[in-house]
């Protein structure tokens, strides 16, 4: 592999190794410095291999095992082994092409038996597949495998879309489910807001009739003790008259643009005081009668 340099010394740079031969036939390696060859005994610098770190970056198209299409990029970082440099310089004639070729056959032949979700998942399976395969195989002829990365997993335009649909409406169903919830929770919580409320209405409207019936019990009874010969029935209708005057009062200030009829006269007060008079007597007796 290579030309033959014929000199009398020469200089091996460092991270190199020389390939020293006799008369056409292996002789040695040449470590890095400064080394003296004998032209007149047949002694020459055959060439030199690089022992730094080289990246090899290989393209796959192979198929999954549920017939989708994908490239995959592949990384390899190699180098030659100085201790079998020689194994290196005679018996590979182009390291890359070597490499590349079983990395096709390998990646090809592990591929097919995984769906495109456990490519993805499984990548780094693989890679160490790759890398196992390519360790027994280039370590016969000196290299060293140090790393395999898989860079990338393109599938094809199609798929990629058809996946990011579905993973768009996987998201707006989730997405509708917590809506759901949400609004579940609000409804639930106005209803308790709701009832709340009712409740504390009715107990403010329970304490405003007793306030207002605390009220009347009092001017009834005050106003039968300063006024003799006045009966609780007359100080009722004279009550009563002077609430209905009041409410017809506060309709007529009110703001609103409100209209309402109702019957006007002195014998409706007496109607509506006979209608509050029968309630209480109903409700007073419907009392005992649960007593």
């Amino acid at each position: 592999m290579g030309n033959m340099w014929c000199v009398v010394f020469g200089c091996v740079d460092q991270a190199n190794v020389g390939v020293v031969e006799r008369w056409g036939r292996f002789e040695k390696l040449a470590q890095p410095g400064f080394h003296f060859f004998n032209p007149f005994a047949g002694e020459c610098l055959a060439g030199l291999l690089s022992t730094r770190i080289k990246s090899l970056d290989v393209r796959i198209e192979t198929k999954t095992k549920d017939n989708v299409f994908v490239q995959m990029l592949c990384s390899i970082q190699y180098r030659v082994i100085k201790e079998n440099a020689d194994d290196a310089f005679y018996e590979l004639q182009n390291p890359k092409e070597q490499i590349q070729a079983y990395v096709f056959d390998v990646v090809r032949a592990h591929v097919p038996r995984m769906t495109l979700d456990e490519l993805f998942e499984q990548k780094g399976d693989v890679a160490k597949t790759v890398s196992d395969e390519l360790e027994k195989v280039m370590g016969a002829y000196g290299y060293n495998i140090e790393h395999i990365l898989m860079v990338d997993i393109i599938p094809d335009a199609a798929v990629r879309k058809a996946m990011n649909e579905i993973n768009a409406a996987q998201r707006l169903q989730l997405a509708s489910v917590y809506k759901g919830e949400a609004e579940k929770i609000l409804q639930v919580k106005k209803a308790e807001a709701e009832a709340e409320a009712k409740y504390l209405g009715g107990v403010g409207v329970a304490k405003q009739r007793q306030a207002i019936t605390e009220g009347l019990r009092e001017n009834i009874m005050d106003f039968s003790n300063r006024v003799e010969g006045t009966s609780a029935k007359e100080v009722m209708d004279l009550i009563m008259v002077t609430q209905y005057f009041d409410t017809i009062k506060d309709l007529g200030n009110s703001s609103k643009n409100t209209t309402v009829f109702i019957p006007h006269g002195p014998g409706h007060v007496w109607d509506i005081g006979s209608q509050i008079r029968n309630g209480m007597m109903e409700a007073s007796s419907a009392q005992l009668n649960v007593d």
